[in-house]
Order: C-alpha cells, then sequence, then structure tokens
C-alpha cells in the first residue's frame, strides 16, 4: 500500500510539472509567406529567375534551328561534316544544360538571400511572442521542427555529464590573444 502511494505521489508530481509546460505551435512557412517582405522578395526572385528563363528560351530556338537545318541538309553532307555539325549540335546541348544548372544555383541563392532576414525577422517575433505569453516551446508545423525552447529546459549539458563528455576549451577568438 506504501509503494502504490509513493507511485501515486510521484505520478502526480510528473504530471502537475508537465502541467507547467505551456506548448504553442505555428506554421512558419504560413507566416513568412504573409509578410510582406516576402511577397516583394518573391517579385524580385521571379524577376531574377526570368533573365535566365529568356537566355535559355533563345539558346534552345538556337538549338531547333540548328537542328532543322542539319535534317535539311544530312542527306548531302560528307561525313566530316556531319561529324562537324553533330558535334556543334552536342556542344550547343551541353551549354543549354550547363546553363540551366547554373541558373537554378543563381535562383536558389539569389533566394537564400533574399529570405535569410525574413526569416530572422519572423523567427525574432517567434521568439518575442513566446516569452511575452509565457510558453516553454514552440513548434513549427511546417517543418516539424522545434522553433523555441526555454534555455532551462536544454539538458544537454547534464547529459554530457552523465557520459563524462567534459567541452572542449574554447577556440581563440580570429584576430585575439
Amino acid at each position: 500500500m506504501k509503494k502504490l502511494s509513493i507511485i501515486l505521489s510521484l505520478l502526480a508530481v510528473s504530471v502537475f510539472s508537465f502541467a507547467q509546460q505551456k506548448i504553442g505551435y505555428i506554421n512558419s512557412e504560413e507566416l513568412v509567406l504573409s509578410m510582406p517582405e516576402a511577397k516583394k522578395a518573391d517579385a524580385e526572385i521571379s524577376a531574377y529567375a526570368k533573365t535566365f528563363q529568356d537566355q535559355l528560351q533563345g539558346m534552345q530556338k538556337e538549338l531547333e534551328t540548328k537542328y532543322k537545318a542539319y535534317e535539311a541538309g544530312v542527306k548531302t553532307m560528307s561525313e566530316a561534316m556531319k561529324d562537324v555539325k553533330e558535334k556543334e549540335l552536342q556542344d550547343l546541348q551541353n551549354r543549354i544544360g550547363s546553363t540551366q544548372q547554373s541558373a537554378e544555383e543563381k535562383v536558389a541563392a539569389k533566394r537564400q538571400e533574399l529570405l535569410k532576414p525574413i526569416t530572422e525577422k519572423a523567427d525574432g517575433a517567434i521568439q518575442a511572442v513566446a516569452k511575452e505569453k509565457g510558453y516553454t516551446f514552440i513548434l513549427d508545423v511546417s517543418s516539424g521542427s522545434l522553433v523555441y525552447a526555454t534555455p532551462t529546459d536544454n539538458i544537454l549539458e547534464a547529459v554530457k555529464a552523465k557520459l563524462g563528455i567534459k567541452d572542449a576549451p574554447a577556440a581563440p577568438k580570429a584576430g585575439g590573444k
């Protein structure tokens, strides 16, 4: 009987301590998309991507024109001329692929550059609201990640101690003594 009352007491304490944890959630993707800065950034990214699309369309038209000319004259070409024209077509096709890959990388970098300050602003607002409203944790439903937690709930140091892991000395600062 005594064991049962101890177990019930422990259970009540753990339920009470869990009840003190205030957990909220947000869809940060929806938040960022609703911000005016994001709409402006999206328009800028679209305009930037369009310049590459125009360039690629021009290259594609050039390829089509050269291929039609090749098809029209292939029967009268010597083998050496066929080889030259086929290599020319292949080189142009490779350039198109390379240009497309480069364009995708540049657009992704531009997107990241423009959205970084916007997401940082959103994260700051999430953390401010979490603190103001007394939330212990904020979960992001758009990515399934934790976007805010009170520093006192971080158990990293306790787990390191349990495992006998000692922190490495801090790395010297660049330019410092």
